[in-house]
């Protein structure tokens, strides 16, 4: 493996490591109000207007089931609501609930709290270098695997 791919995979095990930080903190954050990391994001992606489970999966980049289970307990838990959707008969839209805006107020509140004071020591610069790196990482990744789909599906029913 050479210096840069190395380094590469460091920062992705970096990555996972912060990511589970990161989920705990946010279930910190919004246990409170009802939600926990998974209930807020699925919220976060809802609050923007009406959406389908399979949208909020590729939004997210997660399984369709996941979000499906994650709806399915923000629906019985009074969060989203269920709408007709006229592009697809089977396919309905969430919906947040006026006790959905409560929550996200609340935790919108808390997380910038929280955020204030854990970048306090951190300069703009650097955090925008951070972002900037991070969002060209991603964009590069999901060119790669559209391009290389087809090789890694093959490779592994040969294997």
């Amino acid at each position: 493996m050479n210096q840069q791919a190395e380094i590469f995979t460091n920062l992705i095990l970096e990555l996972f490591r912060l990511n589970g930080v990161l989920l705990a903190v946010g279930d910190r954050l919004t246990g409170p109000a009802g939600l926990s990391s998974a209930r807020w994001q699925v919220l976060g992606v809802v609050e923007h207007g009406p959406i389908s489970v399979a949208h909020v999966a590729r939004t997210m980049g997660l399984t369709r089931q996941t979000v499906r289970q994650t709806a399915e307990g923000l629906f019985k838990d009074g969060f989203i609501v269920y709408a007709d959707n006229p592009h697809h008969r089977r396919s309905r839209l969430m919906e947040l609930t006026p006790k959905a805006r409560a929550a996200l107020d609340y935790v919108a509140q808390r997380q910038a709290q929280w955020a204030s004071a854990v970048v306090a020591n951190h300069d703009l610069a650097s955090l925008n270098e951070t972002f900037n790196t991070l969002y060209q990482l991603r964009q590069t990744l999901e060119t790669y695997e559209e391009t290389n789909a087809d090789e890694t599906q093959s490779s592994e029913s040969d294997g």
